[in-house]
């Protein structure tokens, strides 16, 4: 008897800086801020590893319509009660230039524990990204999907690129908070896995040694959830436009049945190294949409936009059923239009070349990303 068809069902996780208003550097959330967060939204939002970051997540949902509107309410009320407190949420994975030696550490217990075991590496963990959950509850297909769409996270991260600056440089990187992130054990691509036990008697290697707790101390691009039956990728940004974001979780998802359906009628995804995979995803990271990825299949490189229009087509059946045609054919919109990064660029050079300062620039970054975090909500 075949395995059951994954639910499917998903769900968003999103992480913001929080700036002040006046100096547009970061901001510490007093406590009565996160009170009200909390009193607003319950469960839906929570603390992050600095004070200056807050962290939503949108409920279990079927439809990528409904989950745009319930990620765009999270953004608004973020952003209305942060400005009672003159400060505002930016959907940016580095601030484009403030100091990060001046954050305080969230005075929660688990956060403490990773601060102390970081050392300086977490110091500089001043990032924020996104995280797509897609529920596939049969144990060993999770894995088996997993190991799979390992291929596509480099175009995932092409998409949703959103950091270029750290501490007023310009790094010539679209995602710098994937160098900084990979400082940290336990990240990048996670390895192939034959089977479930398989990977639980891997985790359990470091946790019967007390190394961590448990899987949530995980951090590859991509894993099995620790708290759902849900395959969690994890590679990308953060989006400033929350069109973007809910294009990725689309086609994310929709990948994830293309792949189901291969398996039905016994085929695959053609496994490839992952050195190879890693090279695409260091491509994604350096130059982002503007440049070519490797298709491993004609083992060529391409302009990204073919690629994501050849995915387009191939996932057209999974879209149609799971409702989100027009979110998933919205990523040839960035893929040719370009992502946060390319924005911040240009805006950045665009005042430098009007006569600003590197300074006034640089607020004029933040500016941009504090209104393109809630337009359209």
């Amino acid at each position: 008897m075949g395995i059951k068809e994954p639910s499917f069902t998903f769900g968003i996780e999103e992480e913001y800086h929080l700036v002040d208003l006046e100096s547009r550097g970061f901001a510490a959330a007093p406590a009565a801020l996160m009170k009200a967060c909390e009193d607003a939204l319950g469960k839906q939002v929570a603390p992050e590893f600095f004070r200056s970051q807050i962290e939503v997540g949108t409920g279990v949902n079927r439809d990528f319509k409904a989950a745009r509107a319930e990620l765009g309410g999270l953004r608004r009320t973020i952003a209305e009660i942060a400005g009672t407190f003159a400060m505002a949420p930016i959907a940016a994975s580095t601030h484009p230039f403030a100091d990060r030696s001046s954050l305080e550490t969230t005075p929660k217990a688990r956060y403490q524990s990773l601060a102390k075991d970081f050392g300086g590496i977490g110091r500089r963990l001043a990032i924020c990204g996104m995280h797509v959950h897609v529920a596939i509850e049969d144990e060993d297909l999770r894995i088996d999907l997993m190991n799979q769409v390992r291929y596509f996270l480099p175009h995932l991260l092409m998409l949703s690129t959103s950091s270029p600056f750290w501490q007023g440089e310009d790094t010539g990187l679209k995602s710098y908070r994937l160098a900084v992130f990979h400082e940290l054990p336990r990240t990048g691509l996670p390895q192939r896995f034959e089977s479930f036990s398989e990977y639980q008697r891997t985790v359990d290697v470091l946790t019967r040694n007390g190394v961590i707790e448990d899987s949530t101390k995980i951090w590859w691009d991509l894993r099995p959830s620790g708290r759902f039956p849900t395959l969690e990728m994890r590679v990308t940004d953060i989006c400033t436009r929350i069109d973007d974001a809910i294009s990725i979780a689309a086609l994310y998802a929709c990948t994830l049945r293309m792949l189901w359906r291969l398996r039905l009628s016994n085929q695959k995804w053609r496994s490839y190294p992952a050195f190879l995979i890693e090279e695409n995803r260091w491509r994604a990271q350096r130059y982002g949409v503007r440049e070519n990825l490797f298709d491993f299949g004609k083992g060529t490189l391409v302009p990204f936009a073919v690629l994501v229009d050849e995915l387009i087509d191939l996932i057209a059946e999974d879209a149609a059923v799971l409702g989100c045609e027009r979110e998933v054919k919205h990523a040839l919109n960035i893929a040719t239009g370009g992502t946060s990064a390319d924005r911040q660029v240009a805006r950045y050079e665009k005042l430098l070349a009007d006569g600003a300062s590197v300074d006034d620039a640089l607020i004029g970054v933040v500016d941009m990303l504090i209104a393109e975090t809630v337009a359209g909500t």
